[in-house]
């Protein structure tokens, strides 16, 4: 009962505070210098999927607010929705967009980066200012164009609890943290919401080039299970989990790119509830006239 009112408080203040404008950042990857992760393992994340506790209206997608005290009011309902055992289903769905797109403004302007991490509790300022720092770094690596991808296909992830086993079994095989498994996936597909080839060749959701494949794949490279197993066993290969960050770089040659999946992936590996935002990100693509979100459904 506590949890149903503490969602319904929780809608009905965002509902209030959303604004008209929505700005994001880059879907695809880039990051900078990180740190090495450690090689023992993490706590896996716990999933719900249960009905949506309450029937509050609300702006559907939602909105990021446009001025910084609301967006300090969204940052902290989504970060403490998206860990509430008691929001699940569509709720949790909508929290987790939500995060995504507090970040995604707040990456848009950077000039509001210091006040509104400075008015955020303490219990949750780490962790928005490690999410706040990844989506810059990515947004970054990005130069707009015109035009929206011709070759992608938006479709919905596979569901939460299969791509937290998937990470667990990779984990328990390989050895590589489940958390940097997770975050790769996050950046590279939004955990397999992008079907297509990228402009350099890659493909799958976790995005690899067919010759790497060949060498380190093994079934159906549009697999998320076989794609998730290759990713680890590449990682491993290359010095993961005892040097994270230069396995890393190996995977996508760019430091922004390590700074941000080790950023998502230390966010999970201390609170493993944090992946269930993260699986409510959506594909945004950023053009020459602002971001646009690519829904289930775009490219079929």
């Amino acid at each position: 009962m506590l949890a149903i009112v503490r969602t319904a408080s929780l809608l009905g203040s965002i509902a209030l505070l959303c604004a008209c404008t929505v700005s994001s950042g880059p879907p695809a990857a880039s990051v900078g210098a990180t740190p090495t992760a450690s090689p023992e393992r993490s706590a896996a994340p716990t999933v719900s999927s249960g009905p949506s506790p309450t029937a509050t209206p609300r702006p559907d997608p939602p909105v990021a607010a446009s001025e910084p005290d609301a967006l300090v009011v969204q940052i902290v309902a989504a970060e403490h929705a998206v860990r509430d055992p008691g929001v699940t289903g569509a709720d949790l769905a909508w929290f987790g967009h939500l995060q995504q797109l507090t970040y995604r403004r707040l990456a848009a302007r950077p000039e509001w980066r210091d006040t509104v991490l400075a008015a955020l509790p303490s219990d949750i300022r780490a962790t928005a200012t490690a999410n706040a720092d990844a989506t810059a770094d990515l947004r970054a690596t990005v130069v707009p164009g015109p035009d929206l991808p011709k070759t992608w296909r938006i479709v919905d992830p596979a569901p939460l609890d299969d791509l937290a086993r998937y990470y667990r079994d990779a984990e328990v095989e390989f050895g590589i943290p489940w958390s940097y498994l997770a975050a790769i996936h996050l950046v590279e597909t939004r955990m397999g919401r992008i079907r297509g080839t990228s402009v350099a060749g890659a493909q799958g959701p976790m995005q690899f080039m067919p010759a790497t494949w060949a060498r380190y794949g093994e079934g159906d490279i549009n697999s998320d299970r076989d794609a998730i197993r290759a990713a680890a066993r590449y990682l491993q290969a290359n010095g993961a989990p005892a040097n994270m960050a230069g396995a890393l770089f190996r995977y996508n040659q760019s430091q922004r790119y390590v700074r941000a999946v080790t950023a998502y992936a230390e966010v999970m590996r201390g609170d493993p509830d944090a992946y269930r935002g993260y699986y409510g990100w959506q594909v945004y693509y950023l053009t020459t006239s602002g971001d646009v979100l690519l829904p289930v459904g775009y490219g079929r």
